[in-house]
């Protein structure tokens, strides 16, 4: 008989705000069998990441937790604080949504895992850096030994997620809790990713609750899915059972606002008449090189990358985590400066451009960050995030900066009240939706895009979608939008362009890229998507792995 790892019993959790006990979790209960993994789906702010952390008491001082959490029959809620603390990273792991604010940023990589052995085992420091090493190894961080010795902010997304799951699988947990685990992972990394933990629960018997709304992956790794609505249970059963037989309306809601690569409605060609119509930015052989840093030497992110967007147009940029996509982005805004080419935003040749020539530039761009936690600010609430460029841009002030706070908030649905809330009290879909507002508050001519569906769950991602495509149609700014997730792309895309390692190996029309790759790369890229049906998603992996 299948030993059962962790027991959920009336799990209740309650947060304090204004003097008001908020429910974010009600009469939650389930049980997780060795070697199984149990997926929790449902919208932005449905409670999964709650109930997750409630398990080994991880939530805020303002928070209420009951019921009963059974790990192998030891009841956490009746441990004390130093009990717990002994459990987490070592019987219990934990990948976290946002790896920027999980990571401790003055510590290199290396550290923070060589740490968490050095805590949980008696291993001297020579050793736990070979075991770190060998970690970093197994989630294919390029140049393991190099990268144990950088810092969280010189990794790149994927990079960063990499290495946390390399620091969460370092004690062999019993109950790894996976929170978005993918969720900043490309494809064909994801797809690695995905049989390392398949790996593990397979050589320990351990057992897997994955939080995610990348339905593919349910697909491919679960046994077991739980959907959750407004802190509730809304439905659970097999993974068979609720995929091709789902009973409740908002399961059968929540898989059809699933993307699905294929099937995105004809995209009409934006007019690219260079006589008439002017690109918004124009890149011309740029390349961007990150200099040496003490014993970091100078590395060359992106390479002799051209390419051109029109007003009312869409590039899709793709690509493995690491490959300059983020880069490029950042550079096309001056965020960073470029090594060498040409650089041209609306007509403004901003190539060696100094700040102050940049801040016309800036006026006209807008910036979705790829991690909405560290990039908003912590100390002010969110409607001041959102109106902050408004008021700096001397757009609005006092009433009619307040009705325009309330505007964006509404285009991407989030409450009004949520105005005077701090990021850490939106789930990490909020965070990114307030992200998407404060970009979109200036009406830019170009938006850089860089993975703003990542933290969305589907079916806000679906509406978030359409929401982009009626202002972008409304508004014609040109946008570069940064994903991994090449269904998103093929909704969104007028054309896509393909990098790796820095270079542009192919770009096209969305119908020609996806339809007709030509590098070797790109195919490689199409064929480790993981499709919403867990029967077909086998079928792909077994196909997968043959070929290795």
């Amino acid at each position: 008989m299948t030993k059962s790892i962790l027991n959920v019993s009336d799990l209740c959790v309650d947060f304090w705000v204004d003097g008001v006990w908020y429910p974010a979790a009600i009469d939650i209960n389930f049980t997780l069998q060795a070697g199984k993994t149990l997926a929790i789906v449902g919208e932005s702010g449905s409670g999964k990441s709650t109930t997750a952390m409630a398990l080994t008491r991880l939530l805020p001082s303002n928070s209420r937790i009951s019921g009963s959490v059974l790990l192998n029959d030891q009841d956490l809620m009746q441990m004390s604080n130093s009990e717990v603390r002994k459990i987490r990273g070592n019987q219990v792991a934990y990948i976290f949504q946002e790896p920027m604010t999980a990571l401790n940023p003055v510590y290199t990589i290396g550290f923070q895992i060589s740490e968490t052995l050095r805590n949980h085992y008696d291993i001297n420091p020579i050793d736990a850096k070979a075991r770190a090493i060998e970690l970093l190894t197994m989630v294919e961080l390029p140049d393991p030994a190099q990268a144990y010795d950088k810092y969280p902010h010189q990794l790149s997304g994927g990079q960063r997620q990499r290495a946390m799951i390399a620091q969460s699988i370092s004690c062999d947990p019993e109950l790894l809790i996976a929170d978005e685990p993918t969720t900043a992972l490309d494809v064909t990394v994801q797809a690695e990713i995905l049989d390392l933990m398949r790996g593990l629960r397979t050589r320990l018997n351990s057992a897997i609750l994955l939080i995610t709304h990348d339905m593919g992956v349910v697909a491919d790794l679960a046994d077991e899915i739980l959907v959750m609505k407004d802190g509730r249970l809304v439905e659970s059963g097999a993974i068979a059972d609720v995929f091709y037989t789902p009973k409740q309306a908002y399961t059968k809601e929540l898989l059809a606002a699933v993307p699905k690569l294929g099937s995105a409605r004809q995209r009409i060609e934006v007019p690219r008449d260079s006589e008439t119509v002017k690109p918004v930015l124009s890149m011309i052989d740029v390349s961007v090189e990150y200099p040496k840093n003490g014993r970091t030497p100078a590395f060359k992110a992106v390479e002799q990358v051209s390419l051109e967007i029109y007003p009312g147009e869409i590039l899709g940029l793709v690509g493995e985590s690491g490959s300059g996509k983020t880069t490029l982005g950042r550079a096309a805004v001056g965020l960073l400066p470029i090594s060498a080419g040409k650089l041209l935003v609306s007509g403004l040749d901003i190539s060696k451009a100094s700040d102050r020539a940049l801040r016309p530039v800036r006026a006209k761009s807008g910036f979705v960050f790829q991690d909405p936690a560290s990039s908003l600010n912590p100390r002010l609430p969110i409607g001041q995030s959102i109106g902050e460029p408004l008021l700096l841009s001397k757009t609005a002030k006092g009433a009619s900066l307040e009705r325009l706070v309330e505007e964006l908030l509404d285009k991407v649905e989030l409450p009004r009240s949520y105005r005077n809330r701090y990021p850490h009290e939106l789930s990490g879909g909020q965070r990114q939706r307030v992200g998407i507002a404060r970009a979109l508050a200036l009406t830019p001519e170009l938006l850089i895009a860089d993975e703003p569906t990542s933290a969305l769950d589907v079916s806000v991602q679906a509406r978030f979608l359409d929401l982009l495509q009626e202002i972008q149609a409304r508004l014609q700014f040109a946008c570069l939008f940064i994903s991994h997730d090449l269904a998103v792309v093929d909704i969104l895309a007028h054309r896509i362009a393909v990098m790796q390692n820095g270079r542009l190996v192919e770009e096209g029309l969305r119908d020609q890229i996806l339809k007709h790759p030509k590098d070797p790369y790109t195919q490689r890229l199409i064929s480790a998507v993981p499709v919403p049906d867990p029967a077909e998603q086998k079928k792909r992996r077994e196909a997968r792995q043959a070929l290795k």
